[in-house]
């Protein structure tokens, strides 16, 4: 088999934490959509088994699974375009995590900057599986044999890390099996920023609330937020240059841009010169007619969670029908007696 045999696949995962921001929207949601119309199957994947590498309160990280399906429907991600599902429903995930710890090296793993923030200074308390879970990651992309990952800048090591795996796999076992994922990162709000702090990344774990829109703000919370934005003095340049030095104006341009499906060029043409106080009333209406349908959308969902279940359900018998024989040819390689 050559990498070029691969049939072109989209995989994409995301933690159901709680709290869906404009960032997750813009970042990942959005794209999600989008990708889906372009003819390449796609894979979206609510990675609760990643969620419990940290203690989480069983019936919150229900309510949040849930909420994140909703999350993605809402954002115009179609079940029936799509696969929708949560990771632990289909075990062939953890069944090749398994094998991909086999493979990867603890040096790898070492490198991990993420584990090293959640970490911190605690390191020796954090659980194994916060240690390992990259593994589980590419298990995620591989056992799909996606070709393509959307993931914010972020993510980039652990993808790298994913390739890694599957070429010393392939290596190993002297046979072109995981493709080589190719990352997919696009467009001007791939990472959007805190609404008070231009500088950090836009969080729902950051104490003030003013800090981000989350997707369950309703229009007057949304409107309120922007025209509460932190901002300078300064009038909007009208080059991206001018931009620089400015993160909270390079913020909130970046989000119209990404709202408006617009370059950040193209919004500059349109905004240079204007103050802030110009500039927030359009940012503020622009965020509402793309942010509050979906707030609607996801409180409707989420008085019938049988229908998100079913919908769960049907995605996740969908993936193990993509994913078995991926791991059984897996298992049939390294020798495993019965695959």
């Amino acid at each position: 088999m050559t990498e070029a045999a691969f049939t072109p696949r989209v995989f994409s995962g995301i933690q159901p934490s709680g709290g869906l921001t404009l960032g997750n929207y813009l970042g990942a949601l959005k794209r999600f959509a989008q990708a889906q119309d372009r003819g390449i199957e796609t894979i979206y994947c609510m990675v609760d088994l990643h969620a419990i590498t940290v203690w989480q309160d069983p019936a919150k990280l229900r309510h949040a699974t849930r909420e994140l399906c909703a999350g993605f429907i809402a954002s115009g991600v179609d079940p029936e375009k799509s696969i929708l599902f949560n990771q632990s429903q289909v075990a062939a995930h953890a069944q090749l995590a398994w094998i991909f710890n086999c493979v990867a090296r603890m040096g790898w793993m070492k490198r991990m900057t993420q584990f090293k923030d959640k970490a911190g200074k605690n390191a020796e308390n954090a659980s194994l599986g916060l240690f390992g879970y990259p593994a589980l990651m590419a298990a995620d992309i591989l056992v799909y044999h996606a070709t393509h990952v959307p993931v914010g800048e972020d993510q980039k090591q652990h993808l790298e890390l994913t390739r890694d795996i599957a070429t010393k796999f392939n290596h190993d076992y002297g046979i072109d099996f995981f493709p080589i994922t190719e990352p997919v990162i696009e467009g001007a709000a791939t990472r959007v920023m805190s609404l008070r702090d231009g500088s950090k990344k836009m969080s729902k774990s950051d104490p003030s609330d003013m800090s981000r829109i989350n997707l369950t703000d309703d229009a007057d919370t949304i409107a309120k937020k922007i025209r509460k934005a932190k901002t300078d003095p300064e009038p909007l340049p009208s080059e991206v240059d001018g931009l620089e030095g400015r993160p909270e104006a390079r913020n909130l341009v970046n989000i119209f841009a990404a709202l408006s499906d617009q370059s950040v060029d193209q919004v500059m043409a349109e905004v240079g010169g204007k103050a802030f106080s110009e500039f927030k009333p359009l940012l503020a209406d622009l965020a509402v007619a793309q942010m509050s349908p979906i707030s609607d959308e996801m409180s409707r969902l989420m008085q019938d969670v049988s229908e998100i279940d079913r919908i769960l359900a049907d995605g996740a018998d969908r993936a193990r029908a993509i994913a078995a024989p991926i791991l059984r040819k897996t298992y049939e390689i390294v020798g495993m007696v019965g695959a």
